[in-house]
């Protein structure tokens, strides 16, 4: 791998194909970028050759080169064809550390032994994958993940942006993870370029306090359905519980009723927007109660 590089395996990918927009193909060309996600990912559990890192849509290469030079094994999972041939002529192998599949990573099962997660994420399903990785993480813990994706999505990852970046999937991630923003990665890092800029965007696994006893389906479910009326108070949109409730097991109707009871009246006159995660933390915890 010494006589590969960044650019090279670009050039030699596109040679082959032209980039599909429709499968988010922008691929990174920038070495100070991807030297960068590779170290924020190790940050917590540096990456060696005892992790198993695994990469969505690694099209060229250009991350995945980077990873194996850590010596750690990479599971690659890519949708593209002429991708995966290419895969496969430039890297063969990496003497057993590399499996490349072709399959959809919304759609498969991941390895349960990976410890990283590195990715230069297609666009259109970062949030999706978002979803798979917290689904994943709560079975199989994970070390550090680093995702690039669109810097306005990134904003409201971390929810840093006051008031009207707060939703759903920032209060989600927040469960599980403690989201960091880190390079703003400029459309000229890719070939082609993208018309918006990204962002670099490291989840750390962390541990909450008082939220052992937290259903993690109800605080993500409730929240959903108060922010589908984000300009509604609290107190409207509570008064009927959410749909799919009852698929809650423990819940119903009536013993919702019975917690929305237990709210003070001054939180109920709020909107969903106006509290932090640790509020929502708080207010199921409060509705929760027997």
């Amino acid at each position: 791998m010494d006589d590969l590089d960044v650019r090279l395996l670009v050039d030699l990918l596109r040679d082959r194909i032209r980039p599909d927009r429709a499968l988010g193909q922008h691929f990174l060309l920038d070495e100070a970028v991807i030297a960068r996600a590779v170290e924020l990912a190790g940050v917590g559990s540096p990456i060696t050759a005892a992790s198993h890192c695994l990469e969505i849509g690694p099209g060229p290469g250009s991350l995945t080169l980077e990873l194996l030079r850590t010596g750690a094994r990479v599971t690659a999972l890519e949708v593209d064809a002429e991708a995966i041939a290419h895969l496969g002529r430039v890297f063969g192998t990496a003497d057993g550390r590399l499996s490349v599949q072709q399959i959809d990573a919304l759609q498969v099962d991941w390895p349960t032994d990976i410890s990283h997660i590195v990715s230069n994420l297609p666009f259109q399903i970062s949030s999706p994958v978002l979803d798979r990785i917290q689904k994943h993480h709560a079975r199989n813990p994970l070390s550090g993940i680093v995702l690039l994706v669109q810097d306005e999505f990134a904003e409201r990852m971390v929810m840093k942006g006051g008031n009207a970046s707060r939703g759903p999937l920032g209060h989600s991630l927040w469960l599980q993870f403690d989201i960091e923003l880190d390079l703003r990665v400029s459309p000229s890092a890719f070939s082609p370029a993208p018309r918006v800029t990204s962002r670099l965007v490291a989840l750390k696994p962390a541990t909450r306090e008082n939220t052992d006893q937290i259903d993690e389906r109800l605080f993500r479910l409730v929240i959903s359905s108060c922010f589908a009326n984000r300009r509604r108070k609290l107190r409207t949109t509570l008064k009927r519980p959410p749909r799919r409730l009852n698929r809650i097991n423990g819940w119903h109707k009536e013993r919702w009723t019975r917690g929305v009871e237990r709210l003070e009246p001054a939180l109920l006159d709020l909107r969903p927007e106006n509290l932090t995660s640790e509020d929502w933390a708080s207010l199921i915890g409060k509705i929760s109660l027997e």
